[in-house]
C-alpha cells in the first residue's frame, strides 16, 4: 500500500507540518492532480481545504504540472520547476515526474486555501456588561452640564 509523507504549509502564518498518511488514509489522495484542492479530513485537518502543490518520487525527482500522468520522463527544460538556468537561453534535459499522485510518490506538499470556521458560543459572556453608547454619551452630558 501506498505511504505519504505531507507537508502543510500556512500561508497566513508562515509555518509547516508534518503529517505521515499510511494505507486506508492513503487512497484518497491517489489519482489526484497538481492543484487539485481536497479535503483536510484525507490527512487529519477536518474542516479545512488544501491544494496539491507539489511533491517527489522515492528518488527525489519531482513532480511537474505541465507533465501529464503519474510518469516519469526526461524532458528538456528552460526553466521552471526542476530546473533553473545559470544562463540565459540554457536548456537542460532533466528526469521528472507527472503531475498525478500515484504509489511511487513519497512526498506530497499542500498548502492550506481555508481554515475551519470557529463558531461563536451561544452563551452569554462573562463579566460585566457593557454599556450602550447610548447611556455612555447621556452619563458624560450629564456630567458636563452638572460642572457648569
Amino acid at each position: 500500500m501506498a505511504k505519504f509523507k505531507v507537508i502543510i504549509s500556512d500561508p497566513e502564518t508562515g509555518k509547516s507540518q508534518f503529517v505521515e498518511v499510511e494505507e486506508t488514509q492513503a487512497v484518497p489522495l491517489i489519482g489526484r492532480k497538481l492543484g487539485e484542492v481536497i479535503d483536510g479530513a484525507a490527512v487529519k485537518l477536518s474542516g479545512s481545504k488544501l491544494m496539491i502543490t507539489g511533491g517527489s518520487d522515492k528518488d527525489g525527482f519531482p513532480m511537474r504540472p505541465n507533465i501529464h500522468g503519474g510518469v516519469r520522463v526526461g524532458a528538456i527544460l528552460s526553466g521552471g520547476v526542476g530546473f533553473h538556468p545559470s544562463k540565459p537561453g540554457e536548456r537542460r534535459r532533466k528526469t521528472l515526474r507527472g503531475n498525478v499522485i500515484t504509489e511511487a510518490i513519497v512526498q506530497i506538499s499542500m498548502k492550506i486555501v481555508e481554515k475551519p470556521r470557529k463558531s461563536k458560543k451561544a452563551g452569554k459572556p462573562k463579566g460585566k456588561k457593557k454599556k450602550d453608547a447610548a447611556k455612555i454619551e447621556d452619563e458624560l452630558t450629564e456630567e458636563t452640564a452638572q460642572k457648569t
